[in-house]
């Protein structure tokens, strides 16, 4: 089939679903007695509001259909999402949202979107695409979110809520064993101790085989494989007026780094600087043969944890509510992973890298926030955060482009510091017309002090090793704002429209300024480099946004629509690029990008035991003024992870039996083609669009405890690029998995 004729089957299926009006509230809401959609209560904007009544673009997925999903982590969740890509770089979580992503997930990179468990933001990509534990909801907020949220939600916010102790004395466990050696184990028990003090404990414990396939004529095993072990204890204690919610979580991730297949698996011609995609089989595609000319690989092998403290206090101060959310978290970081290392067309390296890094971070925030149904509400707060890191980072085996046999980047450290001051009003005007104002000032300050070092073994010699500071400071500061109107058209019928601005820090790259010195070493003229390449200005948006949000059919039916336009400026890109004679990361502004789309969410209940649930994205997000290497123009081109079309639709129906309770479902994707950018190497690659679809039947005896569940995942068995790196290392998505869950609920 050809592309032409894909995009057209695209946009009819798109044209049929927004003609039949169906609605979006969460895709995971079940029905009540009366077959209606039952409101789900959110907080996008960090007070408790009905979804369909909320002026903002957020969609929401609950916990329980996370579990019948088998959506493990947070770079599972992407596909259901309208607008939106989640996905599990070797780096990290990789977040898009309307076209809008990051690159650097270096200890100097900021991301376009906010992760964020239990409202604490997660500074790393590395630590947040961990294992779903207990979890609530999760709501993803489109758009930017500075009043509220902060710095670095020119995309928007990925919030996970885990579930908090309640009054009830229950518990669940379950077991799950699938295809590729996959299997987990999880249970949580709530105790209320009395009326003042509630507790909370869930265990999680998960595996899962290597999906690749190794043939490089080494016996070692592969990536993408999983070894996860998860906890979190909860209480939440009533103390008068004041609550107060305590969590301590701890999660350690035990796989191989060894995640990538070069990109000749999926693309021909890339010598001659077009990329094409070619057919091949997903057992093709997910094997490694790729064998080094410099050297044997390694066993690679990769491990995460995380641990966080958090406090969430709430004081009833009548007229008012006092709010204090605090948290300390910390993650480490290790592994030995083996790369594939292109460094001209047609011809890589096996390179070998080491790493080892620790991340401290802590966060405070005080907030008052009115509450009740007077004219004017409203909330004000500060803000403060601070993370500090420490790494190692090692290469190997590039003594070919001439670089001694330890290629090594110390840091100790980089430290990056952030204090805001916010506040936002809301103005009931008449009976059916509020607006809204919100202002944030964030002031960011970053420093860092390291080195890239040149050495012939692996402990630095001061009298034969070279060393090239990494030293920066940076103070940068903004004032984001947020405009809104929302008008109810009906009982049921929202309308709304919003003007808001973004902001991403800016930051530094590799190298250092003459009069600067790092870790003891002064930073010579000869190696110094000009400001304007170290320091690269902060990201900015101004976004224009209007809504519909509306329930009928005697709420049976939902539909939410919303259009949009992004005007961003000084886009941050990423890449490696030869400076000074080596290998670097770079980041630097793009110019300016363009991002106009609408997204519609539909729902709908036909019978008391049946449910539908469509969206449809279209979106067009492009470089307005972009030359990556200063000759060529990508202007108009697309932006990263920004297909222009896609497609879900998903039904579940109950049957009921007369022993029992049978249910059945099944979910697809369709999506356009999208672009995956190596500025550096002036590379673009196509992404064919594709569909992706899941099935699911589950069983529960009548009065019973236990049920049971078959699902299936990519049904189609077809994967493609996740990401690709300067290098030419890809990530593949996954293949088709097959599942089998066993719960237990008392």
């Amino acid at each position: 089939m050809s592309n032409r004729q894909v995009r057209s089957n695209h946009l009819s299926l798109a044209v049929a679903v927004a003609g039949f009006a169906w609605s979006a509230a969460a895709p995971a809401q079940e029905a009540d007695a009366a077959g209606q959609l039952q409101e789900v209560v959110v907080t996008a904007q960090r007070t408790s509001s009905a979804e369909s009544k909320t002026p903002v673009s957020v969609a929401v997925v609950d916990g329980a259909a996370l579990a019948a999903a088998g959506l493990e982590r947070p770079s599972d969740i992407g596909a259901r999402l309208p607008g939106i890509a989640l996905g599990g770089a070797a780096d990290g979580l990789r977040i898009t949202i309307r076209g809008v992503s990051n690159a650097d997930a270096t200890d100097k990179g900021e991301g376009s979107s906010a992760f964020m468990l239990d409202g604490v933001y997660i500074a790393r990509p590395h630590g947040q695409n961990l294992d779903f534990l207990d979890v609530e909801r999760i709501e993803v907020l489109r758009g930017p979110q500075g009043t509220l949220y902060g710095r670095n939600t020119t995309a928007g916010v990925v919030n996970v809520i885990s579930r908090a102790p309640t009054a009830r004395f229950e518990g669940e466990a379950g077991a799950e064993m699938g295809k590729h050696g996959s299997r987990k184990l999880d249970a949580m028990l709530n105790v209320p101790v009395n009326e003042a003090l509630a507790l909370r404990a869930a265990v999680s414990a998960s595996g899962r085989d290597s999906l690749l396939r190794n043939e490089q004529g080494t016996p070692h095993t592969l990536g993408l494989d999983r070894d996860n072990r998860s906890a979190r204890l909860s209480a939440r204690l009533a103390l008068g007026s004041a609550k107060a919610l305590l969590r301590f979580d701890r999660s350690v991730q035990r796989d191989n780094n060894d995640v990538i297949v070069p990109d000749t698996n999926f693309y021909r011609g890339i010598e001659t600087g077009t990329p094409a995609p070619f057919d091949a089989g997903t057992s093709a595609r997910l094997t490694n043969g790729f064998i080094a000319p410099n050297g044997v690989p390694e066993q690679g092998h990769s491990r995460r944890a995380s641990t966080g403290l958090g406090l969430d206090l709430a004081w009833d101060l009548g007229p008012a509510t006092l709010h204090y959310l605090g948290s300390r978290r910390r993650f480490d970081h290790d592994f030995l992973v083996n790369y594939y290392y292109r460094i001209m067309p047609g011809f890589a390296l096996g390179v070998r890298q080491d790493f080892d890094g620790a991340y401290t971070q802590d966060s405070h925030e005080l907030r008052l926030a009115t509450k009740g149904s007077g004219p004017v509400s409203g909330q004000a707060g500060v803000y403060w955060f601070r993370e500090e890191m420490e790494q190692l980072a090692v290469f190997r085996d590039l003594e070919p482009i001439g670089l001694p046999p330890y290629y090594v980047f110390p840091l100790n450290p980089a430290v990056s510091s952030s204090r805001a001051v916010f506040g936002q009003l809301t103005w009931r005007a008449v009976d059916h017309l509020r607006l809204t104002v919100g202002a944030r000032r964030t002031e960011d300050r970053k420093s860092r002090y390291g080195a890239t070092n040149l050495q012939g073994e692996a402990v630095f010699n001061p009298a034969t090793d070279l060393t090239l500071p990494n030293a920066a400071t940076l103070a940068t500061s903004k004032t984001t704002w947020r405009l809104g109107a929302e008008f109810d058209l009906a009982p049921s019928t929202l309308l709304y429209a919003t003007v808001s601005t973004g902001y991403k820090a800016g930051g530094f790259n590799d190298g250092c300024l003459a009069g600067t010195s790092a870790l003891g070493v002064a930073c010579p003229d000869m190696l110094a480099v000009p400001e304007s390449t170290l320091v690269y200005r902060p990201e900015t948006l101004t976004a224009h946004e209007v809504g519909l949000k509306s329930r009928f059919w005697h709420n049976r039916a939902s539909l939410n629509l919303s259009a949009f336009r992004y005007a961003y400026d000084n886009l941050q890109l990423s890449g490696v690029a030869i400076m000074q004679g080596v290998p670097r990361f770079f980041t630097s502004n793009a110019g300016a990008a363009s991002v106009k789309g609408l997204e519609i969410e539909a729902a709908f209940k036909p019978t008391t035991n049946g449910r539908l649930d469509a969206t449809l994205a279209l979106l067009d997000a492009h470089y307005l003024a972009y030359s990556p290497d200063g000759v060529h123009s990508w202007a108009g081109y697309q932006l990263d992870r920004a297909p222009r079309t896609v497609l879900t639709l998903g039904y579940e129906h109950g049957f009921i039996l007369r022993d029992g309770r049978l249910s059945a479902g099944a979910f697809t994707r369709i999506g356009s083609d999208w672009t995956l950018g190596v500025p550096n190497q002036l590379l673009r690659y196509r992404i064919p669009g594709r569909s992706e679809t899941e099935l699911k039947l589950g069983y529960q005896p009548s009065n019973s405890p236990w049920s049971v569940l078959l699902r299936v995942k990519n049904l189609e068995n077809k994967v493609e690029p996740v990401n690709i790196d300067s290098f030419g290392m890809t990530v593949p998505s996954e293949p088709r998995a097959l599942a089998l869950r066993v719960d237990y609920r008392f």
